[in-house]
């Protein structure tokens, strides 16, 4: 027998933080309350329902919060089902379930990326609660949506950085790597690197060879150029890596970061001896200095990236998705993604959106753009 509806939804941010957690959150709160439904808000994601630390939203809660950026609820990456507690990792997918039930609520609205995609899912198969979810990642990695909200935000503060990295490039006549956040999706790396126009742009789904990148820079310092500007996202690999990573995957073994050829520093703390991987940027602009000769600098964005306010794009979408997510709370359509596909605010099925990670294709229209603007992706001559 269905449980009798009441009226009431949670919502929670999960996940690494981005712009425009704070206009989804609106958006979705807003047309709830339009359609009568009551909002309750979890804080810090998974862990939040788990310990069940909540509050009541209203409307002046989430009024004047449009442009702000970060999230009011909190966010934390923990997992139901792997939540580190009193010192042991342990699966509190049943409390999480049970704190739900006893809120009363009729659906669990989760904004997040790819993890919180998947973890919501898991409490909809598992514990049989309904879920919908919102895809946030500046990566835009996740499946099934042509976007994800904070990706342009991201995108827009990486820009301006490398367009403030050449007059402090061409001033001195270096090389400057900027390593811009993207692990195993280049959406980011690439769409910057297009926009502030970098001479190298180089993406975890590209991988690179190191004496092609440095025959570029040495062919633009031959023909006048003062500097030479590199995006290198955070997980990109060299020929010779993912060759090896290929081997791995073949043989059955894990293809994740242990794979990749570590180049470490060792050190001794309190006689311990500990691995400390040398930053990717790091480890690029020192082999580029010794194949060129020519000074080479690092910048990392870092989390600089995650911070500040939504742009006007990044509001619209997040209003757009909200509002829609309200929608489909009133007509009780859970357990699906709301995406963008074209023009549109579609419902996914959450299981489609959960299974796997968009990564930008080999023959996507913004590798041949890069392209024929001469800018080197590392693999092939120019």
């Amino acid at each position: 027998m269905a449980r009798k509806s009441s009226g009431t939804i949670g919502i929670l941010t999960a996940g690494g933080d981005c712009p425009g957690l704070n206009a989804v959150i609106r958006g979705v709160a807003k047309a709830a309350m339009h359609h009568g439904i009551k909002v309750i808000g979890v804080h810090d994601g998974f862990r939040g329902l788990v310990e069940n630390r909540y509050l009541p939203i209203d409307n002046p809660l989430v009024s004047g919060i449009l442009a702000q950026g970060g999230t009011f609820l909190g966010s934390s990456r923990d997992k139901p089902h792997k939540m580190p507690m009193g010192g042991k990792i342990m699966d509190m997918t049943e409390v999480a379930v049970n704190n739900y039930r006893k809120l009363n609520l009729d659906c669990l609205v989760c904004l997040g990326g790819n993890g919180t995609q998947k973890n919501a899912l898991r409490l909809h198969e598992k514990g049989g609660i309904n879920v919908l979810t919102l895809p946030k990642t500046i990566d835009n990695d996740v499946a099934e949506t042509d976007i994800t909200f904070g990706f342009d935000s991201a995108m827009s503060i990486a820009t301006e950085a490398i367009d403030r990295l050449h007059t402090t490039a061409t001033s001195h006549h270096r090389i400057i790597v900027c390593e811009i956040m993207g692990h195993s999706a280049g959406w980011l790396c690439l769409g910057a690197g297009i926009a502030g126009g970098a001479d190298v742009i180089l993406i975890p789904e590209v991988p690179y060879d190191l004496e092609i990148v440095a025959r570029s820079l040495l062919r633009r310092q031959r023909s006048g150029k003062r500097f030479s500007i590199i995006a290198a996202a955070e997980g990109i690999v060299t020929v010779d890596q993912a060759k090896a990573r290929a081997k791995a995957e073949a043989k059955g073994l894990k293809s994740d970061r242990e794979l990749e050829i570590a180049h470490t520093i060792r050190s001794k703390t309190e006689g311990e001896i500990h691995l400390v991987q040398e930053p990717v940027a790091s480890r690029l602009a020192r082999h580029l200095q010794q194949l060129t000769g020519v000074e080479a600098r690092v910048t990392s964005l870092g989390h600089v990236q995650r911070g500040g306010p939504p742009t006007a794009f990044d509001r619209l979408l997040c209003t757009r998705l909200g509002t829609k997510a309200g929608e489909l709370l009133a007509q009780h359509h859970y357990n699906v993604m709301v995406g963008i596909k074209g023009n549109k605010c579609v419902p996914i099925p959450l299981a489609k959106a959960a299974s796997a990670k968009r990564t930008v294709p080999p023959d996507h229209p913004w590798i041949r753009t890069a392209r024929l603007v001469e800018t080197s992706l590392g693999d092939v001559e120019d």
